[in-house]
């Protein structure tokens, strides 16, 4: 269990903690509001404040690395944002050792990104508009990543879900992008409606939102189980929107639409990493609550099989790696979801994701530049003696992704599905099964990946309209894919040697619990595990290499159920539309139906009704004075005449 949070003022070198965020921001600023007259130099604007960006993360991480395990935790107060009677919200910075390893990945992937960027983008007529949202999306995530309360990671929330609608839909010009822009758009409307309701009964029940004052209640009991149980689930389904996971996991292959470097930005270092952070951040929340944790497991679990099945369907390069972030970050859940056992080891291949998977995007993004933005990997083939650099970068990538011994996924997807089957009973085992079938499938489909496009027969035509001529990318691409190939190779074994990692997170997720039983031996579970990804290995070399692949994939009448299940996503888009689009369609146009014919038709015919009537009584208005006269005489003769009655009765 962590220590009750305990914060330094910041001071020194912390006092110019919120530079890691003006300064994207300030380039975001710069860049929008120039407008074309910085398209020039647009591009070495943004990528120079995301560096800048990340040189001050370097600086306070060592300057974190000189304090002792009690002052690293510096909080940085901005100003008062709330100053409302008895609801007090202080705007302010927190860089501990989490929030540290987050400012890092995001400001140093998210460089190697925009560094990349200059040369992918180079011909787009609004590379400036481009580098001006990447710039906002890192100070988005940024500020999510640093605040010291909920409502502060709430704000950086909502921006960061701005951004992303902003990138997605970048060639808007494409109806599909701008289609999968609001999909994400809306879909992320449901999670945060989570996050916010969490935020408001945290605040009806203990009276604020920092950390420290909901953390210390929640260690101490102050919180009824139930209430935790609540806050825990809402807090969940935030997550769930923002990662990608089931059931709000449909958006995130259609954000695809974006340009490549949005895809590994969002699907490495930023946004799709926020729902683990959020889970990790609020430690003491899920621990206190073993039914919220039992969820979050089932979610992870069940995400972890729904993208490996689904990814093994797809034909787009980019959309198999969207499912495969898919089925990754299940195995975070999976881990955070184990409570003390699994924070930490849940952060550690998040960081190792972000490498790997960074190199793999832009690694995709480099064949599709060669391949005039062809994606399907049915045409492609025979790459890797064109694109030696893209092959080896791309390879590496795909070494650490299937858990090859000595790489990154080696290390930290392990030690996931070692602590999965550790849960003991029969929870542990068809969590710790679910979690090694995972590796299996991703073996089989990120080979069929990597033999399709870099291997086999060129399937490509150098004639005709669709001729392609492949050619490797510019030192712009390949150097930072270089870079996180050498991450892919050498972060995961850094992150567990001698328990490094666990050990820097262990003051804000607690010490991982180890009791030393294990429900299989870690050796016999290592060589289980390589056994299962080498068969995924087999059966894809089998298919797709040893046998031609098919121009054209065949049609839905010729494959199985579950293939044609997988093509349509599981039917979650299916789902989605029957159960919640549709009857909303209906639900709304009855109440605009409602609107005109209940309330207008009220309005309409009472002003309809005042206005027929003046218009007979204005009929008798004639301006005749004989007309008036007889009037006069015809009212008289009926008063004298009732006047007669009433005396004769």
């Amino acid at each position: 269990m962590p220590h009750e949070a305990q914060y330094a003022a910041a001071s020194g070198s912390f006092s110019v903690m919120w530079l890691l965020l003006v300064l994207p921001l300030a380039g975001a600023a710069i860049l929008l509001l120039g407008g074309r007259r910085t398209d020039r130099w647009g591009h070495l604007l943004g990528t120079g404040a995301s560096a800048a960006s990340f040189v001050v993360g370097l600086v306070l991480f060592f300057g974190l690395l000189g304090r002792s395990g009690d002052n690293r935790a510096v909080s940085q107060h901005l100003y008062s944002w709330i100053p409302v009677n008895g609801f007090q919200v202080d705007a302010g910075l927190l860089f501990d050792q989490l929030s540290a390893v987050f400012v890092l990945l995001i400001t140093g992937v998210g460089t190697l990104i925009h560094i990349y960027s200059v040369g992918y983008m180079a011909h787009d007529l609004e590379r400036r508009k481009f580098f001006a949202y990447m710039n906002l999306f890192l100070a988005s995530m940024l500020l999510l990543v640093l605040g010291n309360n909920f409502l502060v990671l709430y704000a950086g929330w909502e921006l960061v879900g701005l951004s992303s609608y902003l990138l997605i839909k970048f060639w808007e010009y494409k109806p599909a992008a701008a289609t999968a822009a609001n999909k994400a758009f809306y879909m992320n409307r449901v999670g945060d409606v989570g996050l916010a309701l969490a935020i408001m009964l945290m605040f009806a029940t203990v009276g604020s939102t920092n950390y420290d004052t909901v953390f210390g209640a929640a260690a101490a009991g102050v919180i009824g189980y139930g209430t935790l149980t609540a806050i825990a689930l809402l807090l969940l389904l935030g997550a769930c929107g923002k990662s990608g996971q089931f059931p709000l996991q449909a958006w995130l292959p259609d954000a695809m639409e974006g340009p490549t470097p949005i895809s590994a930005l969002i699907h490495a270092a930023t946004m799709v990493t926020a729902g683990v952070y959020l889970i990790a951040r609020a430690n003491p929340v899920f621990t206190g609550s073993q039914a919220a944790r039992t969820v979050v497991v089932v979610i992870g679990a069940g995400t972890i099989l729904i993208g490996c099945v689904i990814g093994c369907a797809y034909d787009d390069i980019k959309k198999v790696l969207a499912y495969s972030t898919v089925s990754q970050i299940g195995y975070m859940f999976l881990a955070v979801g184990l409570g003390p056992a699994g924070y930490a080891l849940g952060i550690m291949h998040l960081l190792a994701h972000g490498f790997f998977k960074a190199g793999l995007f832009l690694g995709s993004g480099s064949v599709i530049h060669a391949m005039n933005d062809e994606q399907d990997m049915r045409k492609y083939g025979g790459l890797w003696r064109l694109m030696p650099v893209t092959w080896v970068t791309f390879g590496l990538g795909y070494l650490a992704i299937i858990g090859f011994p000595g790489l990154s996924g080696f290390f930290t997807k392990d030690k996931i599905i070692e602590a999965a089957f550790d849960k003991g009973g029969t929870s542990g085992y068809l969590l710790g099964t679910a979690a090694l079938l995972g590796a299996g499938i991703t073996a089989f489909y990120m080979t069929r990946l990597f033999l399709m496009t870099f291997h086999g027969e060129r399937r490509w035509s150098h004639d005709g309209p669709e001729a392609k001529h492949p050619h490797e990318s510019p030192t712009v691409m390949t150097g930072p894919m270089g870079v996180l190939a050498v991450g892919s190779v050498f972060a995961g074994g850094l992150f567990v040697l001698g328990g490094s990692l666990q050990n820097w997170l262990a003051p804000v997720v607690g010490e991982s619990v180890e009791t030393g039983a294990h429900t299989m031996s870690p050796a016999v579970l290592t060589a289980l595990t390589l056994v299962v990804a080498a068969g995924g290995f087999a059966g894809a070399y089998l298919r797709y290499q040893l046998r031609p692949v098919e121009a054209v994939a065949r049609p839905d009448s010729d494959v199985g159920l579950v293939t044609v299940a997988a093509r349509h996503d599981l039917y979650a888009n299916t789902f989605n539309e029957a159960v919640f689009m549709r009857p909303g369609q209906y639900f709304t146009r009855f109440l605009v139906w409602l609107d005109t014919v209940g309330v207008d038709g009220v309005v309409r015919g009472t002003a309809a009704a005042v206005g027929g009537l003046s218009g007979r009584l204005r009929r008798t208005q004639t301006g005749f004075v004989r007309s008036y006269a007889l009037s006069m005489l015809g009212g008289a003769v009926l008063v004298v005449g009732a006047l007669y009655l009433v005396k004769a009765g």
